[in-house]
Parts: C-alpha cells; sequence; structure tokens
C-alpha cells in the first residue's frame, strides 16, 4: 500500500473571540462560526478525516484590516498571543499566520517581527483593504520591506469590496445573490485588483525580495497574465507583467478544486508556485482532498502542491 502524502493545507481560518466582539465578522452560518471559534477537537477531527496533517491558521476577514491605528497593535498582540498558545497545544497540527494591524504600519511591520522571530509564525495574512485604501499604498510599505526582510510571505485575502464598488457594481443583485459580493465575484476582483496594484506600483523593485500569496488559484489572474502583460506593454517594457507576477507571488488552491484551473495555473506559473489550500471552514477539507486523489499530475509534482512547496516557502 502506498504511503499517505503528508498534507499541509494553507489558507484555513479562525477566528479571535476579542476580535469577534467587534463585529464586523465573515456574516457566515451557524456551522461555520462554530469550526471558527474551534482550534481543537472538531477542527483536528476534520483534518483527519480528510488525511490533512497541517493547518496554517490565519485569521478570518474582516481581521485587523477594520481596526484603528490606536487600538490594533495591542490588539494584534493578544490575539497573535492567543494564536501562539492554540498552535503550542498541537504543534505537530497547526502552524500559523500572523494578523497585522495595518492601519498602524509601522506598527504592524514590528508586530510582524516579533511574531515571526517570537512566536515562530510564518508570515501573516492581511484582509481586503485598510481604511478604503488598498495595500500597495506607500504608507503600508514599512510592512512589505519588513516582511522582505524577515523572508516571510505576505498572504493578501479577499474581504468584502469597497462600499462604492457595491453600490456601482453589485447592488442590483445583493438581495437576491449575496454571494456576488463574496466568493462568487467580489472577492476576486477587489483581490486582483489589489494583486495587479502591488506590481504597478513598484513595491517589488523597492524590496526585491518580498513575497505575495493569492488564494483561490491566484484570484483568476494566472489565467489572464498574457492579457494583462499585453495591455501593458507600452509602459512595462524592462520587465513584463507576467515576469514580476511570476516571481514574486505564490497562489493556492483554497477554494478551487479545478483540473482546468490547476493545469492552466501550472502552465503559466510552474508547479513550483502553488500550494494546497482548503479554506476551511468555508470550503470543506474532505472536497479538497478527494480532488487530489485525481489530479493529473506526477509523483514529484504531487509531492510539491501537497507539501514541498510549502516546506520551502514557510521554512517548515
Amino acid at each position: 500500500m502506498a504511503k499517505k502524502p503528508y498534507i499541509i493545507a494553507l489558507e484555513e481560518h479562525y477566528q479571535d473571540p476579542e476580535v469577534k466582539q467587534l463585529g464586523a465578522g465573515p456574516g457566515a452560518g451557524h456551522d461555520v462560526v462554530e469550526r471558527l471559534d474551534d482550534l481543537g477537537a472538531l477542527r483536528i477531527r476534520e483534518m483527519d478525516e480528510a488525511g490533512i496533517d497541517l493547518q496554517v491558521l490565519s485569521h478570518s476577514i474582516p481581521g485587523l484590516q477594520a481596526v484603528d491605528a490606536e487600538t490594533g497593535p495591542p490588539l494584534a498582540r493578544r490575539t497573535n498571543d492567543r494564536l501562539y498558545e492554540a498552535v503550542q497545544r498541537h504543534p505537530d497540527r497547526f502552524s500559523a499566520f500572523a494578523a497585522l494591524p495595518t492601519a498602524n504600519p509601522r506598527a504592524a511591520a514590528d508586530e510582524l517581527e516579533r511574531a515571526v522571530t517570537q512566536l515562530g509564525f510564518k508570515g501573516a495574512m492581511v484582509n481586503g483593504m485598510t481604511n478604503g485604501a488598498f495595500h500597495d499604498d506607500k504608507r503600508f510599505w514599512p510592512i512589505w520591506e519588513r516582511a522582505a526582510k524577515l523572508d516571510v510571505p505576505i498572504y493578501i485575502h479577499p474581504a468584502l469590496p469597497h462600499p462604492a464598488v457595491i453600490e456601482a457594481y453589485y447592488k442590483d443583485y445583493v438581495q437576491s445573490h449575496p454571494g456576488v459580493l463574496r466568493a462568487a465575484w467580489g472577492f476576486t476582483v477587489e483581490t486582483a485588483t489589489q494583486g495587479l496594484r502591488f506590481v504597478l506600483s513598484g513595491v517589488f523593485d523597492a524590496h526585491p525580495n518580498l513575497k505575495i500569496i493569492l488564494g483561490h488559484m491566484g484570484e483568476g489572474l494566472p489565467f489572464l497574465l498574457w492579457r494583462i502583460s499585453h495591455g501593458l506593454r507600452a509602459t512595462m517594457k524592462e520587465k513584463t507583467f507576467r515576469d514580476i507576477f511570476c516571481q514574486h507571488f505564490w497562489i493556492t488552491t483554497s477554494g478551487f478544486f479545478s483540473d482546468t484551473a490547476l493545469t492552466c495555473s501550472m502552465m503559466e506559473m510552474g508547479i513550483d508556485r502553488i500550494l494546497f489550500s482548503v479554506d476551511y471552514p468555508f470550503a470543506e477539507n474532505l472536497p479538497g482532498t478527494e480532488w487530489l486523489k485525481t489530479l493529473p499530475l506526477g509523483p514529484e509534482d504531487t509531492e510539491k502542491l501537497l507539501n514541498g512547496n510549502a516546506r520551502r516557502l514557510l521554512k517548515i
């Protein structure tokens, strides 16, 4: 009998009880909230049932991106300390991304360094925008400078679109199809836009070691790399958009278990840039790992997807 592969799942969410009290949570049903709240028996049982060995935990939306500059830093410290304690209770099953108080960028950079160097976290996750600003804005660059110095990735995760975008693009369908704001479309548009803006901002020229992760099979960007690069050819002559994206970005399979999307992403970026994720508990573990059993990949590439790429990127 073939040995079971070691599986690392990279975008697996929880919610901190203190942050939860602030409201503006993920807007999920009872079953999802129960799983977000659990960092013990229920979560580990469902990991075991699906064959997942390690989850890299990250705070659910909106995380600390909705917290003001004064409240954020001490709250981030308490939140990350509690997450550290949860990881220490099950160190063979959990690792973690830090929550950052991005409304105070220098404090966020310091908290990232503390979380990495003292708590052993593997990087950080940021959700959506901060006070309506995309995170390529130069006010946030101290965070990216520190991430590059520490050689840890930043996971850019969706949150709800800006209210003005909801009003202009989605209001006609929010009541009848509320998912249009989230996984069906709004999340993808917002996060792909954030990824595109990072490339255009010049932050990778300033910090060549900066590493960014996008979930949900790259939020559609791998499919669009040729088109975007062609459209920007007049202003990006030394390096194309595709060149920069494939140098600085990694993507995960979170909530996107599609052979076609995986094949496209592999052809554009290479298997070394793709990591397995579920998006638990917004997606269920078992469909993700059942999908793995039928992947159109050889053993070496399968190992890279399931654990090898994560081990290298996160130094696990």
